[in-house]
């Protein structure tokens, strides 16, 4: 035999092997090369449409992250997004849509409390796993009516309790509280009567104000009175900057306190001089780049802080919450197995079940008798300091 002809019989030879192993795995099983389809349900237009597309630039960015890194061997992440109008009638119908959609692995739902709530039954009806970005403790719980719904935002009970301890430490004694007037302010009011109970903390006033206001005078004015040495602003950012504005004016020199719904922009913009020296209850990836990288997982939160900086301009302590639920997803896709090009939603939500994660928002536990997976552990004090959020101390 010719050299020229065994060498086209080696090349031919190697490159039916290189094919072979390239559509091969282990065990001679072909590579899975189906796309793990994520649907997201985000509030793109009213009312909430700013943190809805907070959400939608870190589930863009997560995505493409995890595409690239080759992580899911020959699989990539596609990403189906439905804006709900911030309405929870609109965020079924997108939920139905997805449901019915045999290639969707799991659903993200936006931060839109009442579309979670009111989706719940339709989810565990449908059996698509769900994890939903809203706060309401009524997302998740009672855990044996929402087995396929889990969520990834800080609890009402922990910040309560954060808060309550900053308040001990500064040795304040009287305490007001505007709080949104749905269930999550409902629920955190609730949680800040239970824990000022175990301290000398007093609760002098309350006021409640709809999410879609635009005018807090009136309540304010109401609380002050009062004469607080601390006002809680328990709304969402928005109203917690216009309502410390409003203080400001009505020359109120106390405290001011944010739960952690009323986190937003790392940069307060036009708000910066009424927050001065105000308190926020939140996650440190708020402020990552104020802490000394010692460990993998405060490593990871540093890039994601850069990476979505350096996209979008800024930085939002909202955002780290979708990455993880596109991280939870995708990890547990990956271990529930199954045939290739074929979605087991119920070996997914065993997997997300029991799913642990030191997050990008910090570490996150999900268990059979808890859904809402964020530990308190992940919360600190802020301070705003020269217009934008530092870590206290």
């Amino acid at each position: 035999m010719s050299p020229i002809r065994s060498a086209r019989i080696a090349a031919l030879a190697s490159a039916m092997l290189a094919t072979t192993l390239t559509g091969c795995g282990i065990g001679g099983e072909p590579q899975d090369t189906s796309p793990i389809v994520i649907a997201a349900d985000l509030e793109l237009s009213g009312a909430s449409a700013p943190i809805g597309k907070v959400y939608q630039r870190a589930l863009e960015l997560k995505v493409d992250q995890m595409n690239a890194s080759g992580a899911l061997g020959g699989r990539k992440i596609e990403l189906n997004v439905k804006d709900n109008r911030s309405d929870a009638a609109e965020s079924l119908r997108n939920i139905n849509d997805f449901s019915g959609d045999s290639r969707v692995s799991a659903v993200i739902m936006g931060g839109c409390n009442e579309c979670a709530v009111g989706a719940a039954r339709t989810i565990n009806d449908k059996r698509i796993p769900t994890i939903a970005l809203a706060s309401a403790g009524a997302v998740t719980e009672p855990v044996d009516q929402r087995r396929y719904v889990f969520k990834l935002a800080p609890n009402a009970v922990d910040s309560a309790a954060a808060l309550t301890a900053e308040l001990t430490r500064r040795q304040i004694r009287k305490v007001a509280v505007l709080h949104s007037a749905d269930g999550y302010g409902q629920e955190g009011l609730a949680a800040l009567r239970r824990e000022f109970g175990k301290t000398t903390l007093r609760l002098v006033a309350a006021e409640s104000v709809r999410t879609t206001d635009t005018e807090v005078s009136a309540q304010i004015g109401d609380l002050i009175e009062k004469k607080p040495q601390a006002l809680i602003l328990w709304t969402p950012p928005e109203q917690a900057t216009l309502a410390a504005t409003t203080a400001r004016q009505a020359k109120f020199g106390g405290s001011l306190f944010f739960d952690a719904s009323a986190a937003g922009d790392l940069f307060l913009g036009p708000s910066a001089r009424s927050t001065e020296q105000a308190t926020l209850i939140f996650t440190q990836t708020m402020v990552i780049d104020d802490v000394i990288a010692t460990t993998p997982a405060k490593a990871a939160r540093r890039q994601w802080f850069q990476d979505y900086t350096a996209r979008w301009g800024g930085y939002n302590g909202f955002s780290s919450f979708a990455a993880d639920a596109v991280q939870l997803i995708a990890d547990a896709e990956q271990r529930a197995g199954g045939k290739s090009g074929e979605v087991d939603r119920d070996a997914l939500r065993e997997v997300l079940e029991t799913s642990q994660l030191d997050g990008l928002s910090g570490p996150i536990r999900m268990t059979p008798d808890n859904h809402s997976g964020l530990m308190p552990q992940a919360l600190t004090t802020l301070v705003a300091r020269g217009g934008r959020w530092r870590l206290a101390g």
